[in-house]
This record gives C-alpha cells, sequence and structure tokens, in this order.
C-alpha cells in the first residue's frame, strides 16, 4: 500500500529586529513562533540584524540553543544612532522604548530624545531597513515565499514589510506587539507636528496595505481600528503572547520557610505600585511571626528602590539583575505568589505583557496592580488565576495579602489548582498564525 504523500511546507520570512542572542519578552514571541511553525506545515527563515551591530538593550545568550537548527536564520549589517548616543552620554546601556525611558536626564539625553522624536521616524532602528529590504529581496529570489511575516517593535521594521508589498506583491502579516503612536511613552518624545503627522501617516499605510495585522490583546485591536476608515474588524487578529510547555520542566519548590513575593521583568514608577508597597509592610506588622520576602528579577528604577525603602521594606527585599530566561522560570516556581503590575498610563487596558502567560503556567496565585477590567484582568478571571488591584486600592490589596498569609500559616504551598490556561500556549497560538499564513 502506497503511503500517503506528506505535504510540502509552505516558506515563510519572518524579519524582525530582536532575536537571539537579543533577551527580553519581545524575542520569545518571534521565537516560539518559528520553534513550532514547521508543525503546521510552515518553514520559516528569520531575517534579522548582526548582533555584533544590533542596538540590544539586554542579552541572553542562553536563547541562542533554542533556535531550531534546521531554520535559515539571515543576518545584515544596521546603521544606528546608539554608539554615537553612548559615546556623547557616557552612559554604556541602550535606553528602552528609543530614548524614552532614560529617566533624570542630562540635556544630552534630553536633546537626543527630541532628535529621537524628530530625525528617526519611527524609531531610530529605521537604519537596519535599507540592509534587510535589500536582503528580504534576494531571499525571495531564492526561495518563493508564501507570505512574509514582520513583528514590531520597532515599527520601523513593518516599513520593510510595506516595500516588499508594494515592490513584490508579496502577502503580508504586520505583528505588533505593541501600539504604535499610542505607546504609553509616545507624548514624551517631544515630536513636532510634522513628526507626528509623519509617523501617523505610516502606521495607517500599514494597517491598510497589511493582508493581516496581529496584536496582542482586543483593546490593541479596538486602537488600531480608529486609526482609518478602511479597516475592517476581521484583517486585524488577537494572537496573544503566552508561555512555552517546554520552558515549564522544573518542580514547583515552594519555600516553606518564608512567603516569597516574586516580579520578574523591568519596573519603573511609570507602574504606580506604591500601594502594594504600604499593603505589604502593614500585613508584615500584622504577622511579626512570618517571614517574608520581596524578590525583583530584572531592572528596579532608582524611584521605585526609593518607594521601598520609604514603605519599611528594604529588609525583605531581594534584587537580582537579569537573569537567562531558563533561570527567570526557576525563580517563579519557587515562588509563593507572582506580584506583576500594568504602566499607570493611557491605554493600558489592552497592555499583556508576555510575563502575565509566563506567570499563568507557573500556577501561583497572582496579584496584578492595573487597570479594572482591563484585559489582564479578563484573562485572570477567565483562569482563575489571581486578582488585579486598582493603583490606589490599599485596603482591598492588605485584605488579600492578610488572606493569603493567613492560609500559608496552614499550608506553605498556595500553588493553584489545575487552572484552564492552555490555550495560551506558544504551539496552540502559533497554529493560529500558520492559517493566517496559509489561508
Amino acid at each position: 500500500m502506497k503511503a500517503p504523500e506528506v505535504p510540502t511546507p509552505q516558506h515563510a520570512l519572518l524579519i524582525t529586529y530582536y532575536w537571539p542572542p537579543s533577551g527580553g519578552a519581545g524575542v520569545q514571541r518571534c521565537l516560539k513562533f518559528v520553534k513550532h511553525l514547521p508543525e503546521f506545515g510552515v518553514q520559516p527563515t528569520v531575517l534579522t540584524v548582526d548582533d555584533k551591530q544590533a542596538s540590544y538593550p539586554i542579552l541572553d545568550t542562553s536563547l541562542l540553543a533554542e533556535v531550531p537548527k534546521e531554520v535559515n536564520v539571515i543576518r545584515t549589517s544596521t546603521r544606528e544612532p546608539f554608539e554615537f548616543y553612548k559615546k556623547l552620554t557616557g552612559k554604556q546601556d541602550i535606553p528602552f522604548g528609543g530614548f524614552a525611558n532614560t529617566g533624570q536626564e542630562s540635556w544630552k539625553q534630553k536633546l537626543f530624545k527630541f532628535l529621537r522624536g524628530n530625525l528617526f521616524i519611527p524609531d531610530p532602528r529605521i537604519g537596519w531597513n535599507r540592509f534587510a529590504l535589500a536582503a528580504a529581496k534576494k531571499a525571495i529570489q531564492q526561495q518563493p515565499v508564501k507570505a512574509i511575516i514582520t513583528s514590531s517593535p520597532p515599527h520601523s521594521t513593518q516599513l520593510i514589510g510595506l516595500k516588499l508589498k508594494k515592490q513584490l506583491g508579496v502577502k503580508w502579516i504586520a505583528d505588533m506587539r505593541d501600539p504604535w503612536t499610542d505607546i504609553y511613552y509616545y507624548q514624551d518624545l517631544n515630536h513636532t507636528a510634522l513628526a507626528q503627522k509623519l509617523d501617523a501617516k505610516y502606521e495607517r499605510e500599514v494597517l491598510e496595505n497589511a493582508d493581516a495585522v496581529l496584536v496582542v490583546s482586543d483593546d490593541m485591536k479596538r486602537l488600531f481600528l480608529q486609526k482609518s476608515p478602511d479597516l475592517k474588524p476581521d484583517k486585524i487578529h488577537v494572537i496573544p503572547n503566552g508561555y512555552d510547555e517546554a520552558d515549564f520542566v522544573h518542580p514547583s519548590q515552594p519555600s516553606s520557610e518564608e512567603f516569597v513575593i516574586t516580579y520578574t521583568g523591568t519596573l519603573t514608577e511609570a507602574y504606580n505600585v506604591e500601594a502594594f508597597f504600604q499593603a505589604l509592610c502593614a500585613t508584615m506588622t500584622r504577622n511579626p511571626l512570618m517571614r517574608y520576602k520581596l524578590r525583583f528579577v530584572g531592572k528596579v528604577s532608582a524611584e521605585i528602590r526609593k518607594q521601598i525603602e520609604e514603605a519599611g521594606l528594604p529588609l525583605v527585599t531581594e534584587y537580582i539583575d537579569y537573569v537567562p530566561h531558563d533561570e527567570s522560570i526557576k525563580y517563579l516556581m519557587s515562588s509563593t505568589v507572582l506580584f506583576m503590575a500594568i504602566p499607570d498610563v493611557a491605554n493600558n487596558f489592552g497592555i499583556l505583557t508576555g510575563k502575565l502567560f509566563e506567570y499563568l503556567a507557573a500556577n501561583k496565585p497572582i496579584i496584578c496592580i492595573g487597570p479594572i477590567h482591563g484585559d489582564v484582568d479578563k484573562i485572570l478571571d477567565e483562569c482563575g488565576a489571581g486578582r488585579v488591584f486598582h493603583y490606589s486600592g490599599y485596603e482591598l490589596i492588605l485584605d488579600y495579602l492578610m488572606q493569603m498569609s493567613k492560609t500559608w500559616t496552614i499550608n506553605p504551598n498556595l500553588d493553584l489548582p489545575i487552572i484552564n490556561y492552555t490555550q495560551y500556549s506558544r504551539r496552540s497560538l502559533t497554529e493560529q498564525l500558520s492559517k493566517l499564513v496559509l489561508s
């Protein structure tokens, strides 16, 4: 009997600036797409920047081992202003958000922020585009593709897709992990009216010309639909961030000696979490025989550290710098509860960080400070995995911490019963993407 024929895989070109050895949450989305796409009949090629020339705020070389060996990764040159920025300011760290998060700024940093907002539109990494565009055309000529996928930020990457669409007529999927002109730090970039108009034009052209647009939350879809009367709801698809089952091989080992609250990632004053710190201090005062630990894994701003000190928590607080992704999962699994926050900014209802889904997979209670009835609130409620508290919800936070502390004294393992979060596995989400590629 003749064996059934295996369908020939369709090829796709994924264009992304952030790729291992870059670290951070944005890398995970593309990396997991590439890992799982072949299971659904799509063979991806990755086009990215030469890591020796790239401007990466965070490095995580451990992620290189997760890139499938059979995947062709094309790296190109780039020309960006960040080296000049570092030389002039004396700062070695690349600022997140394209100079938007530099905190207490010198006049040099303020100047660079103005230049970033008005000379580099939509962002400083647009210097990569001409190299990436040439490499993409060559790659498509050598291996025709069913579709190209451009992932951003940086949103300048979407302009590569726009040109390829116009010049080659190739099917184009624009994946946008963050808002564009609605991003929470946009007003801090000091755009002139002309720069704002040009940026909005780019955003609108991308949305109108892409064959499909991917966003990570329902509220982001709402924001983008407002950008043009020509946009139809069925063009914008919500594929949230997620978790990879393969990352969660470590057993849950919460401490029986202390109540460990862990936060992973970046935390700045924009997140407005003072009420949580004050509620935790009050909880400790009311439970003097219990030991607490507040643990941060990642970047914590000087202002947040000051708030922690003023709340009376320095002796129970542990700061751990950015660690490889696998190690951050271990910290989750050794926690009692997990703490997260959504920036207290405009249009924050649709902010869905990748960390939320890894928190879900860790199966720990989640305390989130953020907007009530936002997308995070809906998902936590849907999964029965924790609660969202408003930025000013001191009394409710205190009550919740007191309840959990009482439960902990009876059983120090607060891990949740089996909860329904499998729809957020990276494999399931990649299957949705594959259908868009193949349709």
